[in-house]
């Protein structure tokens, strides 16, 4: 059973620097120690913290299957830029993984698809995987917001194609209009679009996957697979012990879809 289930954790600007230390430290015990990981070895694992604590939340995660990246880089190769952050010097530390495109990026920061495409580009010809965050603003019908994942996706998808670049995409679907409202998308919603889009990007190169990145909780990753490749989890994994749990049901899932598969 080839199985390549994704899981990332964004601590965003929650955290301070010894408070990023210690949830690190603490998932890495976690991490080391968890069946997932030496059953179904191609599990991708990675963490977004603060800036100023990339170097210290990689030697907590050193030798575990936890990558490390970056919430930003700058749409620009290394320069004056400041205050921004480099893709190459990312690449330098041992980061693996970039967070592109997050509705608060858009919104506040007034990135637009121009911008978003560079900072891809930038990550993939650095060694980066991008995790593209997309998903509509407004509340559409299941039709109209796999069409809209698709159009944002697809205008990632063609930007590389006209300037021959090739790589790995994830793209973390949320819909904007559903972060921090009372009632979440429901999971029927979820998986429709997520299927809708993961069918549109099986016909593009790459290995490109798709995860949810809306409010998680105990069995969501249950109730929306096998339509998402995996979760990109917020404010519900800020507790070590809801990493956990997290990886105990991916555990139990796999396991179970395995021995169903073998009967």
């Amino acid at each position: 059973m080839s199985v390549k289930l994704t899981l990332g954790v964004s601590l965003k600007m929650y955290f301070g620097y010894e408070q990023t230390l210690d949830w690190s430290r603490q998932v890495a015990d976690i991490v080391r120690q968890h069946p997932l990981l030496k059953a179904y070895a191609q599990t991708t694992l990675f963490t977004f913290p603060s800036t100023p604590a990339i170097d210290a939340t990689l030697r907590a995660f050193d030798g575990t299957a936890m990558q490390v990246g970056v919430q930003n880089i700058a749409p620009a190769a290394p320069g004056a830029w400041t205050g921004e952050n480099s893709a190459a010097m990312v690449a330098e530390m041992g980061g693996k993984f970039v967070e592109i495109g997050h509705a608060e990026r858009r919104r506040h920061f007034h990135e637009d698809n121009v911008v978003i495409c560079r900072k891809v580009q930038l990550a993939l010809e650095n060694g980066l995987t991008p995790v593209i965050c997309i998903g509509e603003p407004q509340q559409l019908p299941i039709a109209g917001a796999t069409a809209f994942a698709i159009q944002e996706a697809s205008v990632i998808i063609h930007f590389l194609q006209q300037h021959a670049l090739t790589g790995d995409l994830i793209f973390a679907w949320e819909p904007q209009w559903a972060i921090g409202a009372p009632q979440p998308a429901s999971a029927e919603y979820i998986r429709s679009v997520c299927a809708g889009l993961r069918a549109h990007l099986s016909s593009v190169a790459g290995n490109h996957r798709v995860i949810y990145g809306g409010s998680a909780g105990p069995g969501l990753l249950s109730a929306l697979w096998p339509n998402v490749d995996g979760l990109f989890l917020g404010r519900f994994a800020h507790q070590p012990a809801a990493i956990q749990a997290i990886l105990d049901e991916a555990y139990s899932l796999l396991t179970y879809a395995e021995t169903k598969e073998n009967a």
